[in-house]
């Protein structure tokens, strides 16, 4: 095949795109700049868009003797990935920007330019398994579980699916990648993987977003609508959260208390007990599937709500554009704006954005 090997200038985008050289197929390597004011050096693991990480792809590039280019994504991604994080936390969502880019970016506007220039496909480090079957294309679950990233590849259409190749997904450990890239000679074996939201290299989310969204001071208060405290921006928290709610009233049983609710409307933060935090119910729209459908309306799965979570069994019916899910043992601090992804086994069914969630723990008065 003619392939398009998007590399970040990281260590697993480097051994796929080495490793789809082996296999024979015509490889081309871009790294896509993502910000037109991107740091010169990394700091440890956090960064975007660096000339270190465009000069460690440049240079694997040169190692596996294939062309390279850098395209500019940066508007593409400033639109798509940025600006709606930023709309979503206004709308008092809780976003996951890597799942935006990975559905905006690397697998839209990025495929859509390599189709159109004649390739077949789209290389990247993502671990993830594709299988082809009499049904079409399916993607499953990563054979290491610890890196298992299928959850934010859920995204993935079924057309998409079909123009994706993740020679990393059948990896047993992560160990083993950097093992091979030095092998290989690749600079990059043991450089850190990236985390946190790449578009803020200092980690400091809550500043980011007071800068963007502006900081109004509010109520803090119970599940009974009691003001218990204030806080100076409800965009700073977010579901499940504990630490830094400066409560001036302590809780009835001296339990600490987690925010459970945020109400971007009234600028208003909800907390309660830990326990309160259970979801038994989930709803919401925006969905898409990972190849073909269920044949179902209503069908049994198991649902996923963060990258690192424990897949829930669940319940799932698709009515009108909306899908439900009612759980078998509660969701923990699922927050309106996170993704649900449905599986059956290790096979990803799709995926829809949380809009609507339903607590597992009635509210005293």
């Amino acid at each position: 095949m003619k392939i398009l090997a998007a590399m970040s200038g990281g260590v697993d985008s480097a051994v796929a795109a080495a490793r789809a050289v082996d296999a024979g197929h015509d490889v081309v390597g871009v790294h896509l700049a993502l910000s037109r004011a991107g740091g010169t050096l990394r700091t440890g693991s956090r960064g975007c868009c660096t000339i270190e990480d465009a000069m460690d792809a440049r240079r694997a590039a040169d190692l596996l003797g294939i062309p390279f280019y850098v395209w500019d994504f940066s508007e593409r991604f400033r639109d798509d990935v940025i600006e709606d994080f930023i709309t979503e936390y206004r709308a008092g969502r809780t976003p996951n920007p890597c799942m935006r880019c990975n559905e905006k970016i690397k697998f839209a506007a990025l495929l859509e330019r390599a189709v159109e220039l004649g390739f077949d496909a789209v290389c990247t480090g993502h671990y993830a398994i594709l299988v082809d079957t009499p049904d079409g294309r399916e993607l499953h679950r990563a054979s290491d579980a610890a890196k298992d990233q299928s959850y934010v590849l859920g995204v993935l259409t079924a057309d998409q699916l079909a123009h994706s190749y993740f020679p990393l997904g059948d990896t047993p450990s992560k160990a083993e990648v950097r093992a091979e890239a030095e092998r290989r000679g690749l600079t990059v074996a043991h450089k850190p993987d990236s985390h946190d939201i790449c578009f803020i290299p200092d980690g400091d989310t809550r500043g980011w977003l007071a800068d963007k969204v502006g900081a109004a001071t509010g109520d803090v208060v119970d599940r009974t609508g009691r003001v218990v405290g204030r806080h100076e921006g409800a965009h700073a928290f977010t579901v499940g959260q504990r630490r830094g709610l400066s409560l001036g009233v302590p809780a009835p049983d001296g339990k600490p208390r987690f925010v459970l609710e945020v109400r971007p409307v009234t600028n208003t933060v909800i907390v309660g007990p830990k326990e309160a935090l259970a979801t038994a119910e989930i709803a919401g729209e925006r969905h898409s599937w990972a190849g073909r459908a269920p044949q179902d309306a209503a069908f049994a799965c198991h649902v996923q709500i963060r990258a690192h979570a424990d897949p829930v069994p669940a319940r799932a019916t698709v009515e009108d554009g909306t899908i439900s899910v009612i759980a078998e043992t509660p969701f923990d601090g699922v927050a309106p704006g996170q993704t649900a992804v449905l599986y059956d086994g290790t096979r990803v069914l799709g995926q829809f954005t949380i809009s609507r969630t339903v607590s597992a723990v009635p509210v005293e008065a």
